[in-house]
């Protein structure tokens, strides 16, 4: 039975050929960055993951900085910790996202359901997938009619940052006008729809960020359901809710 956790000489035991190879393999690997990485996800101190693996801290502390080369009897205590695989620290990593979506690529919408739109909108990141916020610049125009504005909800939250021209924003059972250079973050659990207050369009820049909820259920706001089911080339958007 073994005295410690640790080896006194760490080794990898699948490794062929001597320590430095072990090395070089845990370094192009980036093994010690991977844990650091999930450990901060959870924001786990060193001593709670220790307590979780069984692992010293001064150990993990090691391992993570590339000092100590781990065992794979260490490496799949870790990895149960986080529910991953073992495999997860061989397999390739990830590209981090970034996607540039250019001018002529987005796509101009109407409001749905409506013979005479008082916004039309843009996604601003359609082709990023799952995505856990969702970016639109809209422009809002003149209403002929307040019929015409249709309150809608959905779980989660909404930022608007007004680029130019007013808009009223009713939430719930208040209206509040910005002007230009205004911001609002709010619940969007709540009632809540917009309107041009001047003569000429408002354009905003629209941030809904998405809220989980049991079994999985995908939130979106109206406006959102058409935007992301839209791309280059599409004539019918998904009717609102």
């Amino acid at each position: 039975m073994e005295s410690k956790l640790e080896p006194a000489t760490p080794h990898f035991d699948s490794l062929p050929g001597d320590l430095p190879s072990a090395d070089a393999f845990i370094a192009e690997k980036r093994i010690g960055e991977r844990i650091r990485r999930l450990r901060l996800k959870r924001s786990m101190g060193l001593v709670e993951l220790g307590r979780h693996a069984g692992l010293s801290a001064s150990f993990l502390s090691q391992l993570e900085t590339g000092r100590v080369v781990p065992t794979l009897r260490n490496l799949a205590r870790i990895a149960m910790v986080f529910g991953r695989d073992l495999s997860y620290f061989f397999e390739p990593e990830p590209h981090p996202l970034f996607r540039i979506h250019r001018r002529t690529e987005r796509v101009r919408l109407p409001q749905s359901g409506v013979e005479d739109p008082t916004y039309y909108f843009e996604s601003l990141a359609y082709m990023v997938p799952d995505r856990q916020l969702d970016p639109y610049y809209a422009e809002f125009v003149p209403a002929r009619k307040l019929s015409d504005i249709r309150p809608h909800m959905h779980p989660g939250y909404e930022f608007l940052y007004l680029l130019q021209g007013e808009l009223e924003v009713r939430h719930g059972e208040r209206v509040h006008t910005m002007a230009a250079g205004d911001s609002a973050y709010f619940d969007a659990g709540t009632a809540h729809a917009y309107r041009c207050a001047g003569n000429t369009p408002a354009v905003a820049l629209i941030v809904t960020m998405h809220q989980m909820v049991p079994h999985g259920a995908s939130m979106r706001p109206a406006a959102a359901i058409q935007a992301r089911a839209a791309s280059p080339g599409a004539h019918t958007p998904e009717t609102e809710a």
